[in-house]
């Protein structure tokens, strides 16, 4: 199901450009346009579910799964001591799981989160698909 005036919807069916890092059949992870760090990601279910505790068992771990998946190729191309992973979900309502590279400690932080250009993303990106 997806919903009208969700955003992560609208990503989801094309109608609001993101930089993709990774996909499947059911999940897309594309960068934060305001990452805590470079490479912060943002990971959601295709099918719209408001709150991750909603989510199926089975849903919930393919979820963790693919944060999983996408955790390793941040460390592996951007090479951070530690990705962090964050589900808070007050923004926007659909499920969504953060994934942030961190160096140090108290970088888990949302407050330190700044808007980044389109040419930082683009940056990010490239190193991350690469």
């Amino acid at each position: 199901m997806i919903e009208q005036d969700c955003v992560f919807c609208k990503i989801v069916k094309g109608e609001i450009p993101v930089r993709k890092i990774w996909e499947d059949k059911k999940y897309l992870a594309f960068l934060d346009q305001s990452p805590i760090n470079a490479g912060h990601t943002l990971i959601i279910p295709k099918e719209h579910t408001e709150d991750i505790f909603d989510l199926k068992d089975g849903e919930y771990k393919k979820l963790m799964l693919a944060a999983k998946k996408v955790a390793k190729l941040l460390k592996e191309k951007l090479t951070p001591k530690k990705v962090g992973i964050m589900v808070e979900g007050f923004a926007i309502s659909h499920t969504h799981v953060h994934l942030i590279p961190l160096n140090k400690s108290g970088e888990l932080n949302p407050e330190r989160a700044r808007l980044s250009n389109v040419e930082e993303l683009n940056i990010i990106a490239e190193k991350i698909t690469k």
